[in-house]
């Protein structure tokens, strides 16, 4: 954790608890204006910003986003090496595990404000974001990867690279229909299988890339979320049947996953078990450390993972400081790339840029003015600007192809234009 200034922080929080103004339930109270100024404000003092994290470290399924944890790690180690924010160090108090557990993810959520007295929290990285309604009530802003509909529309939730999961009225990006469509060489005439899990998140994935296959031009065969959200099926061959019989008794041209990697496993297993041989693809599955076990390796090869973030295969100078990021916050050890690194880092990167923009007199106030206006470009994520991040995607993404043992670019990075939402 970055705590280079731990003692004379503490100190000032402190001090800055004295005045009622600076509790989490006045300063930040629904419908009241900041108390105060920047030095007695909740989570800033003269000197540093507070801010923590909240990941699903550990999951029932063995699934972890701790990597997401290493990732703000580095982007705030190299903000406070340049100098901070307009001279303040960022305090980074490291992430709650909230387990993927609605109840602990609500609980990180208030210890965060009400006890460490954060600033901001970023990231936010979990398949449950019960704390959302909270932190938009408290006014605290929150950074993560925007696949929950809770990115989607609050004024204080901002999505790393947009708005994915939008209501009716905002935009779909069609980064993973465009680019399956490019790799089979088209879509007319072909069809595509969508499967989720049986969640929220899941029926919602649904409904949007069931729409947006659908604008590319592919036929959608099979379209349902089916599967347990809270343990993995020991047995897919159900799945597989209504899959491979969906395209009126034939197989589709492409199975895609809305699921994370224990459950890809599962089924792209018994995909090929069962003599698929189309297009398999999912959005989670892009990690050198999956490589480490033969059966995980076998199930994943040929699999195209959409990503929506350059690929680590870059040679762009944003990619390569990210890599230096990395390295230092390893503390000096080289190791392995994966995308919750990367969520981790770009939520905490749009953090700080909305933060330097907000200026020295850090309130919320501020920080939302400056948020109203931001944008910048060439970023990992490709242009970035808001409040249109909290409504629409900003586009960007590419697909990597596991290919014998190794990732290898199949669609390069690039922003489509998104299409609306209904």
């Amino acid at each position: 954790m970055l705590r280079p200034i731990r003692t004379l922080a503490a100190a000032a929080a402190a001090l800055a608890l004295v005045s009622a103004c600076n509790s989490a339930s006045n300063s930040s109270s629904p419908g009241k204006p900041d108390a105060g100024t920047a030095a007695n404000f909740r989570g800033v003092t003269d000197r540093s910003i507070k801010v923590g994290g909240i990941v699903s470290m550990t999951s029932a399924s063995g699934y972890s986003k701790k990597d997401t944890d290493l990732g703000a790690k580095a982007r705030y180690l190299r903000a406070n090496a340049e100098g901070g924010i307009h001279g303040r160090t960022i305090e980074y108090l490291g992430a709650e595990d909230d387990g993927q557990d609605p109840a602990k993810n609500m609980a990180a959520a208030r210890k965060l404000v009400q006890q460490d007295k954060v600033f901001a929290i970023s990231p936010m990285s979990s398949v449950t974001f019960s704390g959302a309604d909270f932190l938009e009530q408290e006014k605290v802003p929150t950074f993560g990867w925007g696949t929950l509909p809770s990115f989607c529309g609050p004024k204080y939730i901002y999505g790393f690279n947009g708005c994915l999961v939008p209501s009716p009225g905002g935009t779909l990006n069609q980064t993973w229909p465009e680019g399956i469509a490019r790799i089979l060489g088209g879509a007319k005439g072909k069809s595509v299988a969508v499967i989720a899990t049986d969640s929220d998140a899941g029926k919602f994935g649904i409904r949007t890339f069931q729409q947006g296959f659908t604008s590319a031009g592919f036929t959608v065969s099979y379209a349902k979320a089916s599967v347990p959200a809270t343990a993995v099926p020991s047995d897919w061959s159900a799945y597989v049947k209504e899959i491979l019989a969906g395209n009126d008794g034939k197989a589709p041209d492409a199975v895609v996953s809305v699921m994370q990697t224990p459950n890809n496993i599962g089924l792209f297993t018994a995909l090929k078990r069962a003599g698929y041989k189309g297009l398999l693809s999912d959005p989670t599955d892009y990690d050198p450390g999956l490589l480490a076990k033969d059966a995980t390796k076998q199930a994943l090869e040929g699999v195209h993972v959409l990503l929506q973030f350059e690929p680590f295969e870059s040679a762009s100078p944003a990619m390569a400081q990210f890599k230096a990021d990395i390295k230092a916050a390893s503390g000096g050890q080289e190791v392995p790339l994966n995308m919750h690194m990367l969520t981790g880092y770009m939520s905490a990167d749009l953090f700080v840029s909305i933060a330097q923009k907000a200026g020295k007199d850090l309130t919320v106030t501020h920080f939302q003015n400056a948020a109203q206006s931001f944008s910048d470009t060439g970023t990992l994520v490709g242009d970035r600007a808001e409040p249109k991040g909290q409504k629409d995607s900003f586009g960007c993404g590419a697909l990597v192809q596991l290919k014998n043992g190794a990732y290898e670019v199949s669609v390069p990075f690039k922003c489509h234009a998104p299409i609306p939402f209904k």
